[in-house]
């Protein structure tokens, strides 16, 4: 990789990792759904704009069903389940259960599409597994209903995102990546708008500046510039090298918890963390191996 695609893979993780701090400032104040709903409208309309510029379609009318359904699982639930979780649990905690992703993307993708798993793939989840353990475990939080909850919702958060992967996988077959972060932003708005309504804060007098900007900056810049960064990387050196971004995410979201919010990093976070990396490192690279493969053949 080039040092810029170098630069550009950090950069998206950093964005990426932020996504936590900015949710964890405006959920309590504003609530999930109104959180949420901020994220992906605002994200939706400067997507859109940027298209539109370019001079490309979304595709909406001949997809809009699917763009519903990839709206809800890879935005509306994801995105409310971490704003809800936000509520309890702080920013690094929170970056560190969103990192479990790849596992149960891999334990989808042998359920729904019927594709094997080897050996090796099945000691990555479990060291996953039992690195989620350390990490809750090994934990000074009070484990309140509340937290216990905040914890499942993270988890059930990644399922999702492993659902919306292999939906991806098998109704965006040739969709280009920007009609379809357009598209799900948009059917994820669409989508949150009913809840959003019933669930408006009864105040805005604790709606400070900082609100307003962690949901602005998390629509703009950890959502539509984010995916822009993404879509860069894919094309310049293609979505193995792009799924890196995977192991700093979790990293650059402890960074921005301690630099702004005053966060603590205990010994069970870093043993957390450092299980679970390595139980997707194990699982990423059965998948290197696999795509190294086909290209030999193919070629």
């Amino acid at each position: 990789m080039k040092i810029k695609d170098i630069g550009a893979l950090f950069a998206l993780a950093a964005l990426w990792g932020a996504s936590f701090l900015f949710i964890r400032i405006a959920s309590p104040v504003l609530g999930p759904f109104l959180t949420i709903q901020g994220r992906v409208s605002i994200a939706a309309i400067a997507l859109f704009i940027y298209m539109v510029v370019i001079g490309r379609s979304s595709e909406w009318r001949q997809r809009w069903k699917s763009y519903l359904m990839i709206g809800a699982l890879n935005a509306a639930i994801p995105f409310v389940f971490i704003a809800t979780a936000a509520l309890y649990l702080n920013a690094s905690m929170s970056a560190l259960l969103n990192s479990m992703t790849p596992l149960f993307t891999a334990l989808v993708v042998w359920g729904w599409m019927k594709e094997p798993l080897g050996l090796r793939k099945w000691i990555g989840i479990m060291v996953g597994i039992i690195g989620v353990m350390i990490l809750v475990g090994w934990s000074p939080i009070e484990y309140t209903p509340h937290v216990i909850f905040a914890i499942v919702l993270s988890v059930l958060s990644t399922v999702s995102y492993g659902f919306a992967g292999v939906y991806t996988k098998k109704y965006f077959v040739g969709v280009s990546p920007l009609p379809l972060a357009v598209g799900q932003q948009m059917g994820a708005s669409l989508l949150l708008l009913p809840f959003t309504l019933f669930q408006l804060p009864p105040s805005t007098a604790d709606v400070t500046p900082v609100v307003v900007f962690s949901v602005v900056g998390v629509a703009l810049l950890c959502t539509a510039i984010a995916y822009l960064l993404y879509f860069y990387l894919i094309t310049s050196v293609g979505p193995t090298k792009t799924a890196s971004v995977t192991f700093l995410i979790p990293l650059f979201g402890m960074i921005w918890g301690v630099v702004f919010l005053g966060e603590k990093i205990t010994l069970g976070m870093v043993a957390g963390l450092v299980v679970i990396l390595s139980s997707i490192f194990f699982i990423s690279d059965i998948q290197f191996r696999r795509s190294s493969s086909h290209k030999q053949i193919a070629s």
